[in-house]
């Protein structure tokens, strides 16, 4: 119904404007009967082009009320294009068809085009001036709030703040390490300084709260203005990136969900996937393990590389059946094969890779939680040495082309059952890859970051419970790194591998998961040991407090990419076969567990299976941290 309106009142406005641009140029409404004839024929003519082109740049489907930049860019394309045309309609055409004795006079042209674009514009930006809410001004006893950035989300928190007085808080300022930014104001309210200021000026302008409104800022940009208002003695909370607020799971009042990316204390790591696309493009990729953290980001990733199919094996059917659905809705047209499978049934296996024929195997699938592995190193030993023996022969058997194993950093020197089991599991890649000349190789990953069982969850679970924040001990490091990165490490191996190599990607320093667990309170909008306090319970067995990356025999050289790093394995034990073979029928038939322990020892002769003693349960509050244990 307003839109009908606005036609109306364009058709009206436009005759206006017609008419007042003869009247102007002839210094009134006696215009001869020549200029009366060419008026007439023009306006019959002009103003329903005009009011198609308005029609067809979509002025009339338009809210006018919540107009902006692009709608005003709208309007001076449809007043361009009425002044084009109108002008070739006047100046030529007529003329041109014998409809005039002479052109129109420009002036006249000239006047009719700027009338009507102040006549076009005028009812929508004063129906736009007049529904616009006066922006209040800020709460004048609320608590004080300086916002850190002065971009697009400062001024989104700003206006909300100063429009929802029942937040009780008041935005004095803004932070800002844009120079330029520096002595402006924008909503009224003042740039102060950069972010390297805001300690100074927290306690110089007596503020009761920091807004950090940088979505985008790295973690240690982030970190460095938490630390700051900790310092000064208030309370800082994150907000929302504009994705997540537009999928409706945050609100502008909400904390922050923290970003994976926050907590590395590095720069993520970019890989260029074009350089992987040997791999996969126009050819069969099997993933076993598909269901999982890194088996399901390995098959998002490859669908981007357009395989000509995608098989999916996996043990856990809802989890198959989760990804599954995703990649169809990812990438319709990429046929996708799930299939249910245990990569301990080798005929099973053995059925698969003969029907499918797969160019490239990614094998992700295998127990890694160290605790549980401690307890069944059976099971251990048959998913992880069982498994990987299967997949990576049948793999051999029936010509793939290239074969990544995941291993993990707890192969090295292990004192667990999970890392030892990954060892052997490396060895028989390694024995696979020489003594069949196959590009198979293995990459060996840190913790990964959000993997389902990994330490983030586990915290942020606790701090959304309001439970305390467990950690096995005070000095525990480990190294970590994202699940993008990961999947990046496993396709730069296949491609970068010639065969029997471990890679592993430079993932920097190892970080204290004391010092996790802060990040993510904080980064949390919280308070350690204030809100959220840190409890340590005391190493499991199979624990190390220090992971490493190689072995001492291994020789790391760097590779074409700045961040993998290549080592190539030690020589292989003689009977390497003879013994593997005995310790998986030992597991299958129910062999005891020292008994598989010393197995591995023989497979592994670095394996140490030593138990870090226990310590009875200490909580840590913040500024001094005092660890109680048993005298």
């Amino acid at each position: 119904m307003r839109n009908r309106y606005f036609l109306l009142a364009d058709a009206f406005l436009f005759t206006a404007s017609t008419v007042a641009a003869f009247a102007l140029r002839f210094e009134g409404f006696a215009w001869g009967p020549e200029y009366s004839r060419a008026a007439l024929l023009y306006a019959l003519i002009s103003i329903p082009l005009k009011l198609v082109i308005a029609y067809r740049t979509g002025l009339y489907e338009r809210l006018w009320r919540h107009a902006g930049v692009l709608e005003l860019e709208r309007l001076i394309l449809a007043s361009s294009l009425m002044a084009f045309l109108c002008f070739l309609l006047g100046a030529w055409l007529l003329p041109a068809a014998g409809l005039t004795a002479g052109r129109l006079p420009l002036s006249v042209l000239l006047l009719d085009a700027l009338l009507t674009a102040v006549l076009l514009a005028f009812p929508r930006l004063a129906l736009r001036l007049l529904s616009r809410r006066p922006l209040r001004r800020p709460l004048a006893n609320g608590r004080r709030v300086i916002i850190a950035g002065a971009g697009s989300a400062g001024e989104i928190i700003a206006k909300e703040l100063m429009g929802h007085h029942q937040l009780g808080l008041r935005p004095i300022g803004f932070v800002d390490d844009d120079p330029r930014k520096h002595g402006k104001r924008m909503l009224d309210l003042p740039v102060l300084g950069p972010l390297s200021q805001l300690r100074n000026l927290v306690e110089r302008l007596d503020v009761d709260e920091v807004v950090i409104a940088m979505p985008r800022a790295p973690g240690d940009v982030v970190r460095a203005v938490l630390q700051a208002a900790q310092q000064a003695g208030v309370k800082a909370r994150t907000v929302p990136g504009l994705f997540e607020l537009l999928s409706g799971r945050l609100t502008t009042s909400a904390l922050r969900e923290v970003q994976i990316e926050d907590l590395l204390r590095r720069e993520p790591i970019q890989t260029d996937m074009q350089q992987v696309r040997g791999l996969a493009t126009g050819e069969t990729v099997l993933v076993t393990g598909a269901g999982g953290s890194i088996g399901s980001e390995l098959c998002r990733q490859l669908a981007k590389l357009n395989p000509a199919r995608l098989v999916l094996v996996g043990h856990g059917e809802n989890s198959i059946f989760d990804i599954l659905h995703e990649l169809e809705r990812l990438a319709p047209e990429l046929p996708v094969i799930p299939v249910i499978a245990d990569v301990r049934n080798r005929e099973r296996l053995a059925e698969v890779f003969a029907r499918y024929r797969p160019y490239s195997v990614f094998h992700a699938a295998a127990h890694k939680h160290v605790p549980l592995m401690e307890a069944n190193p059976g099971e251990a030993v048959t998913n992880n040495v069982l498994g990987t023996k299967n997949v990576a022969e049948l793999a051999a058997e029936f010509g793939a082309e290239h074969f990544v194993l995941i291993s993990t950093d707890k192969a090295v020197r292990p004192t667990n059952v999970m890392g030892a089991t990954k060892r052997v599991a490396e060895q028989l890649v390694q024995s696979i890859a020489e003594t069949q000349k196959k590009n198979f190789v293995a990459v060996r990953f840190g913790n990964v970051l959000g993997s389902r069982g990994s330490v983030v969850p586990t915290f942020l679970r606790q701090i959304r419970h309001g439970s305390p924040i467990t950690i096995t001990h005070p000095e525990m490091r480990r190294y970590f790194m994202t699940i993008p990165e990961a999947v990046q490490l496993v396709l730069q191996a296949g491609a970068l591998g010639k065969g029997g190599e471990v890679f592993v990607l430079d993932m920097g320093q190892p970080v204290k998961i004391v010092d996790l667990a802060n990040d993510l309170i904080r980064l949390s909008g919280l308070e350690p040991g204030v809100d959220i306090e840190i409890k340590f319970t005391g190493t499991r067995p199979g624990e190390k407090l220090y992971e490493e990356l190689f072995f001492n025999s291994e020789n790391a050289a760097p590779t074409s990419h700045p961040k993998v790093l290549r080592a190539r394995n030690a020589t292989l034990a003689p009977g390497i076969g003879i013994i593997v073979d005995r310790m998986l029928t030992d597991a299958r038939s129910g062999a005891s567990d020292e008994e598989i322990r010393a197995l591995l020892r023989r497979l592994v002769p670095d394996y140490d299976p030593a138990v870090a003693p226990g310590t009875r349960p200490a909580v840590v509050r913040p500024a001094v941290a005092v660890v109680q244990r048993s005298a």
